[in-house]
């Protein structure tokens, strides 16, 4: 059948990708690297299992399929935060699969229904999560909303497989799985892609780290950080090292700039950092720092005749699409409309 060889066609794809992002990003794509092997082994093994009917790949399948809403919960929440490893609570679920995948012919436990939970689990806390606003330690501060973004889509791919499962469940019981092969082939030929690329767009955007100060990078410093209210006049004096010190070394034209690099910078846990920001400005980093790339490119254009694209790059930003966006936001019309009326006024 058609559908049989698109699961291998997938996974190769979804390989190559893993391959080349990690030959060319190398640290700072190891972790997209690896979901994405993770869901190339997956998509493989359901190729192997419904090609050729063996025992074993019935039992990995269930069992791999169970890591990629984890994986993916890792990739999204504690990678790019300086969360640390996952707590144990998050391997409970993959340990029930795995015991239910090896004892289905004597006991038949629920395991459609076990798998149905956890995806939709994760997806619900990865919606939820995307729209809380939360410190991205390690993804340059311009990418924020695209990761943020990329968070919410990865929550609903997962929602999307659950709801996936239950359909071939529905299938199962009312007509003996006949369209069960397509709806899986169907659903991978979504999920594992787009869910990729959620992955990837994280890691694209996530600079290589330099050396970390433990101290200033200790996840638990910051919770416990984020419990307390920060005082008006300790904010202030955060924020205003903050202004002195991106003004003083031009650290808003890094487009590579990110929360880490300013706590090396100035000395002061990250968390503190993001909460003076947001209680002072009542934004959060991101959009600070884009301010100040926004006031520079204004200077510039208002001052010489470079090109719109020149003036982005040098201002700080790494895509057209987010200066322009960023630059309405803030100014209320466009770079060209924003020039247009500079020059009007000069005549």
């Amino acid at each position: 059948m058609l559908a049989i060889p698109v699961p291998f066609v997938v996974s190769m794809l979804l390989g190559l990708l893993a391959i080349t992002l990690y030959a060319q990003l190398s640290r700072q794509g190891k972790v997209a690297s690896m979901f994405l092997g993770l869901c190339a082994v997956t998509t493989s093994v359901v190729g192997l299992r419904w090609t050729f009917g063996l025992g074993v790949f019935s039992i990995a399948q269930p069992i791999l399929a169970s890591t990629i809403p984890i994986a993916a919960w890792y990739a999204f929440t504690h990678a790019n935060r300086d969360l640390g490893f996952l707590p144990v609570k998050h391997f409970v679920a993959p340990l029930l699969v795995v015991i239910s995948s090896v004892t289905q012919p004597w006991l038949a436990l629920p395991l459609d229904v076990l798998l149905t939970l956890i995806y939709a689990s994760y997806g619900i806390a990865l919606i939820r999560f995307s729209s809380k606003e939360t410190a991205l330690i390690n993804v340059s501060l311009g990418n924020w909303e695209g990761v943020k973004k990329a968070e919410s889509i990865a929550g609903w791919m997962l929602i999307f497989s659950a709801c996936v499962d239950t359909l071939l469940s529905l299938d199962f019981t009312f007509n003996q799985g006949g369209f069960s092969l397509y709806i899986l082939t169907a659903a991978h030929l979504i999920l594992l892609p787009v869910l990729s690329i959620a992955v990837v767009v994280v890691g694209i955007n996530t600079p290589v780290s330099e050396e970390l100060k433990p101290k200033q990078m200790d996840s638990s410093s910051d919770e416990t950080t984020s419990s307390q209210i920060m005082t008006s006049e300790r904010a202030h004096e955060i924020t205003s090292l903050l202004d002195t010190k991106i003004r003083q070394d031009l650290l808003y034209l890094d487009p590579e700039l990110t929360l880490s690099k300013l706590t090396r910078k100035l000395g002061i846990p990250a968390k503190q950092i993001s909460i003076a920001v947001n209680q002072v400005y009542e934004q959060n980093i991101s959009k600070i720092i884009n301010g100040y790339r926004i006031e520079q490119a204004m200077h510039s254009l208002e001052t010489s005749q470079d090109t719109i694209t020149q003036i982005f790059m040098n201002s700080g930003f790494q895509t057209k699409s987010n200066f322009n966006r960023e630059f309405s936001r803030i100014v209320g019309m466009t770079p060209s409309e924003y020039r247009k009326s500079k020059a009007q006024h000069f005549k």
